[in-house]
């Protein structure tokens, strides 16, 4: 676990930096801008890291460990979130919902000699409805999210233009969140509103798939049929969903330098550069042998001791037993290995910390 080296705990009136890694121009507005939308991040794989702590024992899983672990899921969740609305999704999911709305209505047209005793037909018409509202709303968020990204841009180029527009950058932010708020409200309600109702009519139709029995299938086999596949698609998607959080969770909580490994790999860098990285403190640990433990040399009886590398007047932090372990990894510090310490006075394996810093310039425990 690791711990800071005697801090002193910053006033909650007092401004913090929340990417201190990066090279920016400091500006108290684009701090604001930036905590606000972090306020909206979903919360589902952080509150899972929150279920599992609470199932796990402590021995196992010590609370530092578990906020890296938070940390994570929420860094994770905002670039699924991401993911979710890129073009190559966004237009796999239309040209589905829209190959949904084509099979209903051309069986919707072919059976229309069929008479079921239920109202099937009436029921693949509302599941076609709910395909092209929700197709809607993916096309209203996802312009949304391509304005607000092409308007950071021209703000952060204007920004860097006119050094000195404080308040107009100021300005324009407000107004910009004003306008997504105003903008995506009746698109949110909507699309909350769709799935409510899915779920709703997914109960309907298959009451009235059960309550007809196999005489749909002899009377209206092209109606009972699609309503079938319909129902099974969507009972297939929530157990899909529901593994696939099942598995991320228990990926983030079990195996995080695995999950933080795969993002460096394949994400863009949107956190701390190498240059930025490799200016860090960078300390090699050395545990407290038994002669040295017997001498009392040292003032702690268990540990290890961090010696800082690449300087003339090296600093040295004694470590207890507790704190001489990697908060992501949770592997215990080997003698000789490396460590990152950050500015908060966290420190972690280089190896694991230098990878979260290239996707998240902040520190994994604290976030500052």
């Amino acid at each position: 676990m690791s711990a800071p080296i005697s801090n002193p705990t910053p006033s909650s009136d007092d401004i913090v930096d929340t990417t201190p890694l990066l090279s920016s121009n400091g500006s108290h507005d684009d701090i604001s801008h930036n905590q606000g939308r972090r306020s909206v991040r979903r919360q589902s794989l952080r509150e899972a890291a929150r279920f599992l702590r609470q199932a796990s024992s402590r021995r196992l899983m010590r609370e530092p460990s578990m906020m890296v672990r938070e940390t994570a899921a929420e860094q994770l969740e905002e670039r699924q979130s991401d993911w979710a609305y890129s073009k190559p999704v966004v237009v796999l999911d239309l040209v589905w919902n829209l190959a949904f709305v084509g099979v209903a209505l051309a069986v919707l047209f072919l059976s229309t000699n069929e008479h079921p005793e239920t109202p099937l037909r009436l029921w693949i018409v509302g599941y076609a409805i709910q395909c092209l509202l929700h197709m809607v709303c993916v096309c209203v968020e996802y312009r949304r999210r391509r304005r607000r990204r092409v308007s950071s841009f021209s703000t952060i180029e204007e920004g860097n233009l006119s050094p000195g527009s404080a308040r107009g950058e100021s300005e324009q932010y407000v107004t910009l969140a004003q306008f997504e708020e105003d903008g995506t409200s009746a698109a949110k309600y909507l699309e909350s509103a769709n799935t409510m109702f899915s779920f709703l009519w997914w109960i309907i139709g298959f009451y009235w798939i059960s309550a007809g029995g196999q005489t749909l299938a002899r009377v209206s086999p092209q109606l009972y049929w699609l309503c079938i596949i319909f129902l099974g698609f969507d009972v297939f998607f929530v157990v899909f969903c529901v593994a696939l959080a099942c598995i991320i969770g228990i990926a983030v909580c079990c195996c995080l330098p695995c999950i933080i490994a795969i993002l460096y790999a394949v994400a863009d860098q949107e956190g701390a550069s190498k240059e930025d990285i490799d200016r860090l403190s960078k300390f090699k640990f050395q545990s407290i042998g038994e002669n040295e433990k017997l001498s009392g040399d040292t003032q702690t009886s268990d540990g290890g001791i961090m010696t800082e590398c690449g300087t003339d007047t090296p600093r040295e932090h004694f470590l207890a037993q507790e704190d001489a372990e990697c908060c992501i990894c949770l592997s215990a510090y080997d003698d000789g290995v490396e460590l990152r310490e950050l500015p908060c006075g966290h420190h972690f394996h280089c190896a694991c910390v230098d990878k979260w810093l290239h996707l998240n310039a902040t520190c994994p425990l604290c976030k500052i």
